[in-house]
């Protein structure tokens, strides 16, 4: 596949049309795509896995009607931004984060994370407490409380037999983008609860998987998550979230999520010395905010909104 035939992959598949704008960031020496619309406090959303900026559309529309500047970015390696050879712990995936806040002129961000994105949005809360004015994460413990059920809960650790089965060289990457990113597809479904995603909707996820590089690029940040247990560099990183989150935290879960069980995430509060408020949806899974949008919405944008959240 040529460049020119790489961009035009990108453009048909990454650069949806909708009530948003998209362009190119620089942050934390490499290039981050983001859609963003609407003015008023900076709102900057983080996808997880599989999926790409585009998982939040529905909430992009919604927070700008409300009121905020909402921006979705797609992580490094990912849909539209740089695919670069390493930088994918999650130490370094926050900094491109907190780089995003800044470039975009603003001085702090409510900061809003789903699956691998809420990881890092705790990680950026930690590392860089002034650049995020409130948390928001969803379906992801925090760092410290999800490292405890992988290593000594037996049901998380069959529930997260994704994260495992990526530690195998080359493989995961072409199960990923096989027969046009079917494996995506199945995850979808499989994760979701009885609200099921649409057709269309996974075949998005399954072209975006499948745009060169980014199935790799998917995976690593998965590989650092079990290779650095017992390195010296994951052993500094869970002793550095030890620190505790300063800022009022929402933490959003599906209560039927078979990939992160609530147990594993309803801990989390001990790690936030602020205003922590913890909501379960019933009957959703491990997508809440695209498995009931208007419910998820609501509930950010009412929180977002409270100017004295409680505990």
């Amino acid at each position: 596949m040529t460049h020119a035939d790489h961009s035009g992959m990108r453009s048909s598949v990454i650069l949806r049309d909708g009530p948003w704008t998209h362009r190119d960031v620089a942050a934390n020496g490499a290039r981050f795509h983001i859609a963003e619309t609407g003015e008023g406090p900076l709102v900057l959303l983080v996808h997880g896995f599989p999926q790409f900026w585009w998982t939040w559309r529905h909430q992009l529309t919604a927070l700008a009607e409300a009121g905020f500047r909402a921006v979705a970015m797609d992580l490094r390696g990912i849909g539209g931004s740089d695919r670069t050879p390493r930088g994918y712990d999650p130490a370094n995936l926050a900094l491109d984060v907190t780089g995003v806040i800044r470039s975009l002129g603003e001085p702090d961000a409510a900061l809003v994370g789903h699956d691998l994105g809420g990881y890092l949005a705790w990680t950026a809360a930690v590392m860089r407490p002034k650049l995020v004015r409130r948390l928001v994460v969803s379906s992801m413990p925090h760092p410290r409380s999800w490292r405890a059920a992988l290593l000594r809960d037996p049901r998380q650790t069959a529930a997260s037999r994704y994260v495992w089965g990526f530690q195998r060289p080359w493989l995961p990457e072409r199960q990923l983008v096989a027969d046009e990113g079917a494996l995506v597809g199945r995850l979808m479904r499989e994760w979701s609860g009885p609200r099921q995603p649409e057709p269309a909707d996974v075949r998005v996820y399954r072209q975006a998987m499948c745009v060169p590089s980014t199935a790799n690029c998917a995976v690593e940040p998965y590989r650092w998550l079990v290779r650095s247990i017992v390195r010296p560099d994951g052993v500094q990183f869970n002793r550095r979230m030890k620190r505790p989150v300063l800022v009022p935290t929402l933490h959003l879960h599906g209560s039927l999520d078979p990939v992160v069980r609530t147990r594993s995430s309803a801990g989390s509060g001990e790690y936030v010395e602020a205003p922590y408020r913890w909501r379960l949806f019933d009957g959703l899974g491990h997508f809440p905010h695209e498995e009931d949008p208007d419910a998820f919405s609501g509930e950010l944008i009412d929180w977002l909104r409270d100017p004295e959240p409680d505990r």
